[in-house]
């Protein structure tokens, strides 16, 4: 099964900084990739949807408040996590960043294992499917840093539509999504699946797991959800 790791983008112009937060999120096994101004990420964002970006207040083309307020103005990018990098450290800056849709604020200089630790919190709690931490149901666990899903002490193969699907499910337990729901948050709205695919995928993944297959629940005339209720 392909890797599934999460992807980060780093909006920067500092390469002493871009190299510094390159290794140190390459090194907790993360995806990192890296743009110099706002045109490149706007264009990175809609090649490739990042789970988090990294994005330096002052930029060559343009402020970098400027691209969070693009970001946060639509639909399909609003909701990624953004961390601000900045070496403005007066209140109303942070206020400002924050007040512009800024999830966290870092200021320059900074630690590296800060920043990775704020990164790890932020996915926690806005992304829960993108944290790099074990998630469990029942007899199943799922470790995100090795893209292994356990069946009690035993390793199962699993498909990595299915592996993306479970890990989406594990993270928000209990709660009923809608094939196109699915298709957006598992998937992202910009590949091209019929909603009856969504289908296929969970009878594969109820196939993979086995004797925890009634783990995942359909919900008539809705959609699915994951559950340990009986």
């Amino acid at each position: 099964m392909a890797a599934d790791k999460t992807t980060v983008l780093i909006v920067e112009d500092e390469p002493a900084i871009v190299e510094l937060v390159t290794f140190s999120l390459r090194e907790a096994g993360w995806n990192v990739c890296s743009v110099q101004s706002t045109q490149e990420a706007w264009d990175f964002i809609h090649e490739r949807k990042p789970q988090l970006i990294l994005l330096d207040w002052m930029l060559p083309d343009q402020s970098g408040l400027r691209l969070l307020a693009r970001i946060r103005g639509d639909r399909h990018f609003a909701d990624i996590p953004v961390i601000m990098l900045t070496a403005k450290s007066m209140e109303e800056d942070k206020l400002a960043g924050l007040n512009s849709g800024a999830d966290d604020y870092i200021t320059k200089p900074f630690s590296p294992r800060e920043l990775l630790a704020r990164a790890r919190a932020l996915l926690r709690r806005k992304s829960p499917e993108h944290a790099d931490t074990a998630m469990r149901a029942g007899p199943v666990t799922l470790d995100p840093v090795s893209c292994t899903v356990t069946l009690g002490e035993a390793k199962i193969d699993i498909g990595h539509a299915e592996y993306k699907l479970l890990k989406f499910f594990l993270a928000h337990p209990e709660r009923v999504f809608s094939r196109s729901q699915l298709l957006d948050k598992v998937w992202g709205d910009h590949v091209v699946i019929e909603e009856r695919t969504v289908d296929v995928h969970v009878l594969r993944l109820r196939k993979a797991l086995k004797e925890a297959e009634h783990l995942i629940k359909t919900v008539r005339s809705v959609g699915y959800m994951l559950s340990e209720k009986a």
